[in-house]
């Protein structure tokens, strides 16, 4: 099943089990030369105002400002959809944002139309400020694909080279923010780990759709892929 609990009945498939506790940092966490900071999806699309808002999503723009200064590598990621694209409902006669659609790869949430590419819906966010990120990643411009992880599209066969370019450059540790945390964050981490990254999401750098008790889903999925839950006062930061 990997993760089509995220797209179908996360809360029917996990009812009654307990939100996993916050894995807490036995020290300060220090990143180093062989750590980037993932900031997936801070686009005006999710953030309010935009055409799938997240509930306070622009809320993490100055925490992952703040958490930037102390990483020498970031990496962004950016929805970037093609006109009629397989995971807006707009495609299908009859469909509704948020029922779902049977692919060719499995089920799909089907979304309102967002991040189209090149409008403004799409563009990062402007407030946030982080100059020396070295790399966007865009995703979900095959049209007949939805990509909700920074490393592997939702056909979980059609990767971004974004575990290929960080193997490169020497990555050992990912430290994952942004936008959703059930969905795009939780696939971004998941997939790192899968990679062989030791991996970390940030959870106050993060803010969730809460789709059907998919958040309480990832989080426990996470967990038991490895994933590290922490707090943006658990990075050590520069004076």
């Amino acid at each position: 099943m990997q993760r089509r609990f995220l797209m179908t009945s996360a809360a029917a498939l996990f009812a009654g089990s307990a939100l996993p506790l916050r894995v807490f940092a036995a020290a300060t966490i220090k990143p180093d030369a062989k750590s980037v900071l993932i900031v997936v999806d801070v686009q005006n699309c999710f953030v309010t105002g935009g055409t799938l808002p997240v509930t306070k999503g622009e809320d993490v723009v100055p925490v992952i400002n703040k958490l930037a200064k102390a990483f020498d590598n970031v990496v962004l990621t950016q929805d970037w959809h093609t006109k009629g694209h397989a995971s807006f409902a707009s495609s299908y006669g009859g469909k509704k944002p948020f029922e779902t659609a049977t692919l060719a790869y499995g089920a799909q949430v089907l979304w309102p139309d967002h991040c189209v590419q090149g409008t403004q819906d799409a563009a990062l966010h402007q407030d946030l400020d982080i100059p020396h990120a070295q790399m966007i990643v865009r995703k979900g411009y095959h049209r007949g694909v939805d990509s909700y992880s920074a490393f592997e599209e939702a056909d979980r066969k059609t990767p971004t080279g974004l575990g290929g370019y960080l193997k490169q450059r020497g990555i050992k540790r990912v430290f994952v923010t942004g936008l959703a945390t059930d969905f795009c964050v939780a696939w971004t981490a998941m997939d790192a780990r899968k990679a062989g990254f030791e991996t970390y999401v940030i959870e106050d750098a993060t803010r969730a759709i809460d789709l059907n008790g998919s958040l309480a889903a990832a989080w426990k999925q996470m967990t038991a892929k490895g994933v590290k839950r922490i707090q943006s006062g658990d990075i050590g930061m520069a004076a």
